[in-house]
């Protein structure tokens, strides 16, 4: 294939003319805390001179001095103990190796562990910014595949980090496109702050809306509602189908992650199956008798539903659907289905103990109407900026994607 005018093949992909690839070792100084070996995390301690820097603490590829622990009094050794500085780049070398954080701010004096480079360069035609996010993008996965291909490594070795090779622009490119990606990482940042935001919100009106109030009723949810366990029949293979006229077999992999509703399923069981299961209609509850403890789904699919799942079914008359779902998933029904289920090594929900948790709640149904409608005003507020965050992130992959490769010049 013809090359693009003003650009080359290099060894790590076709880059613009005007680009270089270097080695890490002949432009970076890597560091690694020696000795100091043996320290758990027991021995942390809230207060102390120095703040202790581990890979669990790297948040969103940053490091804050908020998310750091402390350990006291570690004192330095000239040349086995390291000081952090802000613009270090981060790289973990055991356990999960491979994760990267750039050192965003350190209020106060601040060392590592042992599981940790510190990537400095030596090169002044470096930015530290830009090579952080070369450590974040394709170049820098396709290299740690390549040394574990077909391992189980659970440690970066010097030696081997020392022959990755990066693509370096001019240095004015370098910071154009670590100026538009920290932008980016801005931004995606406070989306994730004002989401906490929102749900903390959520929480606290949740409270407020959900506390009995004068004139409220107080009865256990088996008075107001019929409450079945899932059946299976076995064995399940023999009875699943293709078949358009089969029935929709719902199981926890058709919960999408944090959903409120399940709408769909990836399998169907045969006609025969029903009488060995469950059928459940769109409206009806489920919760799973054992993961995501206590969490409710609203079904807008029919189907049958396995002994894993509980159905909820005939609440209408005494209850708004949305209401009682803001009910279901309050921590004050919660803390009565572990406290019911205490005594069990693994905390498992049964169709008694939901039968016998108790629901304070309006008799009106208008005053229930009203209060689903709020926290459901702010629910969708939530979805709304995960939507966008999730779109921000996608932009930004296919900005470093373009950036890195130079598809796309700033300069």
């Amino acid at each position: 294939m013809e090359l693009k005018k003003g650009y080359k093949q290099a060894e790590v992909g076709v880059i613009p003319m005007d680009w270089d690839v270097k080695n890490l070792l002949d432009n970076f100084t890597l560091k690694a805390r020696i000795g100091w070996q043996g320290l758990t995390t027991e021995e942390y301690l809230s207060t102390g001179d120095y703040g202790l820097v581990t890979g669990t603490d790297f948040r969103d590829g940053y490091i804050d001095w908020d998310n750091c622990v402390y350990v006291e009094k570690i004192r330095y050794v000239q040349d086995k103990n390291i000081q952090l500085k802000v613009n270090d780049v981060l790289v973990t070398k055991d356990g999960t190796i491979g994760k990267v954080a750039f050192v965003n701010k350190l209020p106060n004096p601040t060392t590592l562990n042992s599981g940790i480079f510190v990537v400095r360069p030596k090169n002044p035609n470096i930015d530290e910014r830009f090579f952080y996010y070369i450590l974040m993008s394709s170049y820098f996965d396709i290299f740690l595949s390549s040394i574990t291909a077909g391992s189980t490594i659970t440690h970066l070795y010097q030696k081997d980090f020392s022959t990755f090779n990066f693509i370096l622009p001019p240095r004015s490119e370098q910071n154009a496109i670590a100026q538009v990606l920290s932008d980016t990482d801005l931004y995606i940042k406070s989306l994730q702050k004002l989401i906490e935001k929102k749900k903390s919100i959520k929480q606290g009106a949740m409270q407020d809306l959900l506390k009995p109030k004068d004139g409220w009723e107080t009865k256990t949810l088996g008075e107001m509602a019929d409450i079945f366990r899932g059946g299976s029949p076995r064995p399940i293979e023999s009875f699943l189908t293709l078949s358009s006229d089969g029935i929709n077999w719902i199981k926890i992999g058709d919960v999408k992650k944090n959903a409120k509703y399940i709408e769909s399923t990836e399998e169907k069981i045969k006609v025969e199956g029903l009488s060995r299961s469950r059928f459940v209609n769109v409206g009806d509850f489920l919760l799973s008798n054992s993961m995501s403890f206590g969490r409710p789904y609203i079904l807008k699919t029919n189907g049958c539903i396995h002994d894993g799942w509980l159905v909820i079914q005939n609440y209408k008359k005494n209850f708004d659907r949305d209401f009682l779902y803001y009910i279901l998933g309050s921590e004050f029904v919660i803390k009565q289905y572990k406290a019911l289920a205490s005594g069990s090594s693994v905390l498992n929900l049964n169709k008694e103990i939901v039968k016998n948790v108790l629901i304070n709640f309006p008799k009106s149904l208008v005053e229930q109407e009203r209060i689903a409608t709020i926290l459901s005003d702010i629910d969708l507020q939530i979805l709304g900026l995960v939507e966008k965050l999730k779109k921000s992130k996608e932009i930004k992959l296919g900005m470093m994607q373009n950036l890195l490769t130079g598809k796309i010049r700033l300069i």
